[in-house]
């Protein structure tokens, strides 16, 4: 069986910089990359506030999920990522906004920064698009 390959872009400019997608389909599996809570001008949204970032996170990844088809009623699995591990509670606490019906399996993690040292979190999901 071939699927085809859909790529979703939001227009993020370091998208064709780089090189990437913020979000790939390929039949029923769709992979959402690590999503910034950044603005469509690139500005961090809430800075120092790591419940309004994740929040930011996961209205990105809606989008790009809808733009393929789907939605946040098909994701699959998180990915929490954090800049300082003592912020998961804040973090979790918005994902259940987006999260608490299908209740996909959940990493949450911590890492040294990100690129841009505004950012305290960014967030990954897979989606698998059922029926098809």
């Amino acid at each position: 069986m071939t699927y085809r390959r859909q790529l979703v872009s939001n227009g993020n400019p370091m998208e064709e910089i780089v090189g990437f997608s913020r979000a790939v389909r390929v039949g029923p599996f769709i992979a959402v990359g690590g999503t910034a809570p950044v603005d469509a001008n690139g500005k961090t949204v809430g800075v120092g506030d790591v419940f309004a970032q994740t929040t930011r996170c996961f209205e990105i990844i809606k989008a790009a999920l809808e733009a393929a088809g789907s939605g946040l009623h098909d994701v699959v699995r998180t990915r929490v990522i954090l800049t300082d591990i003592e912020n998961w509670k804040e973090a979790i606490e918005a994902r259940k906004a987006y999260c608490r019906d299908v209740k996909p399996v959940d990493t949450i993690m911590a890492i040294g920064r990100f690129v841009n040292p505004e950012w305290l979190v960014e967030i990954e999901v897979d989606a698998f698009v059922s029926g098809e």
